[in-house]
């Protein structure tokens, strides 16, 4: 397994944890996670079993074994949530350091209800700067701005202005017209997925574990809740509601061990495309991730909202 994670660094007595967030969540062995807080793989060991055995750690989404090179049996992989809880429990001069760092960007999130990267901050700031001094200078603040442009903003942008406020009182309509009959088997959304991986394999952008189902049978599940029908009509009539069911569903439920939101990515868009969705247009690259990011944090209560919103691009 590639290790790409840069866990602990001392410099100001600050730590920083660093990952592709895209894949989700990080993956280290015992060994690894000793080396990370400078102990040894004995304590490790310990304290992960101390955590599976009072299941403040759930061992079945937290545990992935696989084979690696040189080895002969499955290795096991734990996943950040444990890695986090370890850290917890160590006291070694890394764990503490970690701590620190941790109660201080917690602390922050609680009484600020945000937490800033301040090293994302201090390498944009020229750029962030830039822009607000070109927006000061169009709009000095004794200059107001034209009614007659205001009025051609809120002609252009109508329809964002009442999707938005829709949202807000839950009111957003699932919409769609196109009601073609059309058949998905899980089998070829699994073989679709898999030709994503080889391509990424190919291009060490995905480990094993990527699109490996957590339950053999889970996207076949998924296609099978977006395809069923009751009393010979389908729960979700129109192409475009399967489309954002697929998405939603890829992504919230977790079917893969890693690479959720990548797969449920990759199945909505070749959805669109396998079956012509007209709407596939409005659905460029940063529409995609925004919403394939909003679905992922979003409350499973809203999700009749989330499918309407797509629908809503789709029209």
């Amino acid at each position: 397994m590639k290790q790409n994670i840069i866990i602990y660094r001392n410099k100001g007595s600050d730590i920083q944890l660093q990952a592709d967030f895209i894949k989700e969540t990080f993956w280290a062995t015992q060994m690894q996670i000793a080396q990370v807080f400078g102990i040894e793989r004995t304590v490790a060991t310990k304290h992960i079993n101390n955590l599976l055995k009072s299941d403040e750690i759930d061992k079945k989404r937290n545990v992935q074994k696989m084979h690696v090179a040189n080895s002969d049996k499955p290795v096991a992989f734990y996943s950040l949530d444990m890695i986090l809880a370890v850290g917890y429990r160590t006291n070694s001069k890394k764990a503490i350091a970690f701590r620190q760092w941790a109660t201080k960007v917690l602390r922050e999130h609680i009484i600020l209800g945000y937490t800033i990267n301040r090293n994302q901050i201090k390498n944009n700031y020229d750029a962030f700067m830039k822009s607000v001094s070109d927006i000061q200078a169009l709009f000095p603040e004794h200059v107001l701005l034209d009614p007659k442009a205001i009025l051609e903003l809120i002609k252009e942008f109508a329809g964002t202005w009442i999707s938005l406020d829709a949202y807000d009182k839950e009111k957003l309509k699932i919409v769609g017209t196109n009601k073609k009959i059309i058949k998905l088997t899980g089998k070829e959304l699994f073989e679709a997925i898999q030709s994503l991986k080889n391509e990424l394999f190919k291009k060490n952008e995905a480990t094993d574990i990527f699109a490996q189902e957590r339950e053999r049978g889970s996207v076949t599940g998924i296609v099978g809740n977006v395809m069923q029908s009751f009393g010979g009509k389908t729960l979700y009539e129109t192409t475009e509601e399967k489309a954002a069911h697929l998405l939603y569903f890829m992504v919230k439920n977790h079917p893969f061990v890693d690479g959720n939101k990548r797969s449920g990515a990759f199945a909505f868009i070749w959805f669109l495309r396998k079956y012509r969705v007209r709407g596939s247009r409005n659905i460029n690259t940063a529409t995609l991730t925004a919403l394939t990011l909003l679905i992922a944090e979003s409350n499973p209560n809203k999700k009749d909202q989330m499918v309407a919103l797509i629908t809503q691009l789709l029209k």
